[in-house]
Order: structure tokens, then sequence, then C-alpha cells
């Protein structure tokens, strides 16, 4: 009789360390998922911030070209000098326009802000993504614990919280993967 009770045990162990070995699984998994989230934000910022500095070169540039552009209008050229100081004067006011808006090469203002706001919103969802997998890391982690805990004390509820933790760390990592904004909590 004592054989079977110590079949049950043994049989039972079996499962809870299958168990944790599928929490583990899904704790690589969501650590990797992690991972690239965050080295996809951290890649995101660092285009947004080259965008911005650049959009900021482009806007100090068009500003001291300005302002040359008043002072000029403002002084009276010499005689015989104004063709070229109109001439000099619509070269400018093309440059300042190319600055502001330039489709071809993107490199406008215009161009340079869209940029910088589109690795702003990339970087955002990474970072969004990157919370949901840390959370879901954290639930197989405590899984694992709790199903470990078990086995040493035989408590078969620590087991069910374990599975359950983990199924919340999938469900986690799902709505990091598929839904990151859904959860209001984690924003």
């Amino acid at each position: 009789m004592s054989g079977g009770g110590h079949g049950a045990v043994e049989g039972s162990n079996k499962r809870v360390a299958l168990l944790i070995s599928v929490l583990a699984l899904f704790l690589a998994g969501a650590e990797t998922l992690a991972k690239s989230a965050q080295t996809e934000a951290l890649g995101a910022n660092v285009e947004a911030s080259n965008q911005w500095a650049y959009f900021q070169a482009r806007t100090i540039r068009a500003t001291v070209l300005k302002t040359a552009d008043e002072t000029l209008a403002l002084t009276s050229p010499a005689a015989g000098n104004e063709a070229a100081v109109k001439a000099k004067r619509e070269d400018w006011a093309k440059t300042i326009a190319r600055w502001e808006s330039e489709p071809a090469t993107g490199e406008g203002r215009k161009e340079l802000a869209a940029k910088a706001k589109d690795a702003e919103h990339r970087r955002d969802l990474a970072l969004e993504r990157y919370h949901h997998y840390e959370l879901a890391s954290a639930a197989f982690q405590v899984g694992i614990v709790l199903a470990s805990a078990q086995v040493i004390t035989g408590i078969v509820l620590l087991a069910f919280a374990g599975g359950f933790l983990g199924f919340a760390g999938l469900a986690l990592a799902a709505f990091g993967m598929f839904a990151p904004h859904t959860l209001p909590f984690l924003h």
C-alpha cells in the first residue's frame, strides 16, 4: 500500500517538474522578447534624438539666414548693387524654403519632424511591449518558485498557483506582442 502512495507522489512530482520546465521555457521566451523590445526602444530613441538634432540644426541655420536677409533688407545697397542684393535675397529665400520642406531628400524640417515622431512612436510601442514582457517574466519566475515549493511541501495548491501564474504570464506576453496599448494599468 505504501508503494501506491509513493507512486502517486512520484507521478505528482513529475507533473510539477514538467510544469516547471514549461514555465522555464516561457520565461526564456519572455526574457528574449523583453530584451529585443528594449533594444528596439533604445535604437528608436537614438534615431529620434538624431532626427530632432538635425531638425534643430536646420532651424538654427534658417534663423541665421533669415536674420542675415532681414539685415540686408534694412540696409541700403550701394549704387549698382541692387540687383546683386536682390539675387542674394532670392537665393536665401529658396534655401530657407528648401530647409523647411525637402521631400526629395527627406531632410527638410517638416520631413525631419515626421521621421522623429515616427521613431518616437516606435520607441514608445517597444517600451510598452517591454513592460508587458517583463511582467510576464516575473509571473513565470514566481510560478516556477511556487511549483518548486510544491515539490518540497507537498501542498498541491502551490502547483496550481504556479500554473495560474504561467497562464497570466502567457496572457501578458500575448498582450505585449499583439495589443500593447490594451492594458491601461501598464502605461
